[in-house]
C-alpha cells in the first residue's frame, strides 16, 4: 500500500474518532485558544506590572513563547496517542495484520500524522500570539524544530500505557518534561546544556537562540532533531514488539 492508500484508509476513521470524543476535539483547538489569550492578555499584564511593580515582562516573552511552542506538539501527540489506545482496546491493530497494510506502515502513518499536525498548528499559533517577531522563515524553522515531539508523545502513550485510563495518568506525568526547559532559561551556558537530556529543551533553546540572533541556533536544531529521532526509533521498536 502507498502512503496515499494508508491516509485514505485510516484518515476518515481517525477524523470520525476525534469528532466523537469531546476531549480530543478540545485538545486540537486548545493551543489556538492559549495563543489568543496570550495575544490580548500579556500586553495588559505587562502594563499592569510596569505601572504597579516597575517590572517589564517583555524580556521574558521568549520564555512564554517556548511554553506555547512545547505545549503544541504535546497536545497533538496526546490526540494520536489516545487514538492508538482506543484502537488497541478495539483490537484494530490485530485486524490490520490480515490486511495489505503492514504493522510498520501503520506506525509510520501514526508518526507522520502528529508530526504534520504539530507543524501546521505551530505555524498558526506563533504568529497569533504576536509576542515575538521571527519572520516567516523563523516561524517555519521553529515549528520544524518542535514537530517531532508530537509523535514522541503519541508513541510514549502507546508504548507504556495499557489502556486509556493509564494513558491519562501517563500524559499528566509527561507534563513534567515541560519544567526543565523553562528552568534552563535562567541557567547560563555551558551549564544550561545539562538540560539537553530532556528532548523538549532543544526546540526551546532553538527558539531563544533564533530570537536573539545567535549564530549557533542551527546547531541546536540539528542536535534536537537527532536526539528526537533516536528516541522515536526506540519507541517505534517497542510499539512493534508489543503489538
Amino acid at each position: 500500500m502507498t502512503i496515499v492508500d494508508v491516509v485514505n484508509a485510516l484518515g476518515p476513521i481517525d477524523a470520525k474518532s476525534v469528532r466523537r470524543d469531546p476531549l480530543l476535539r478540545w485538545l486540537v483547538f486548545y493551543p489556538l485558544l492559549i495563543a489568543a489569550i496570550l495575544r490580548w492578555g500579556v500586553p495588559i499584564l505587562r502594563n499592569h506590572l510596569i505601572l504597579h511593580y516597575q517590572f517589564d515582562l517583555e524580556p521574558y516573552y521568549s520564555l512564554l513563547m517556548s511554553f506555547v511552542l512545547l505545549m503544541t506538539p504535546m497536545l497533538a501527540g496526546m490526540v494520536v496517542g489516545f487514538l492508538l489506545l482506543d484502537q488497541r482496546d478495539d483490537q484494530t491493530l490485530m485486524a490490520l495484520q490480515v490486511t495489505p497494510l503492514t504493522l510498520g506502515g501503520y506506525f509510520v502513518y501514526r508518526v507522520a500524522v502528529p508530526t504534520m499536525l504539530s507543524f501546521v498548528v505551530t505555524l498558526l499559533v506563533l504568529p497569533v500570539t504576536g509576542l515575538l517577531r521571527l519572520g516567516p522563515f523563523g516561524v517555519m524553522a521553529t515549528a520544524f524544530s518542535a514537530c517531532l515531539l508530537a509523535p514522541l508523545y503519541a508513541l510514549l502513550l502507546g508504548a507504556f500505557a495499557a489502556n486509556k485510563v493509564q494513558g491519562f495518568a501517563l500524559a499528566k506525568a509527561a507534563g513534567v518534561l515541560l519544567v526543565p526547559p523553562l528552568v534552563a532559561y535562567f541557567v547560563e551556558p555551558p551549564l544550561q546544556l545539562m538540560f539537553g537530556i530532556d528532548p523538549l529543551y532543544w526546540p526551546a533553546k532553538f527558539l531563544w537562540a533564533i530570537h536573539s540572533r545567535d549564530g549557533a541556533a542551527w546547531i541546536y536544531m540539528v542536535a534536537g532533531a537527532l536526539f528526537q529521532w533516536t528516541l522515536l526509533r526506540l519507541l517505534m521498536r517497542r510499539m512493534i514488539r508489543i503489538n
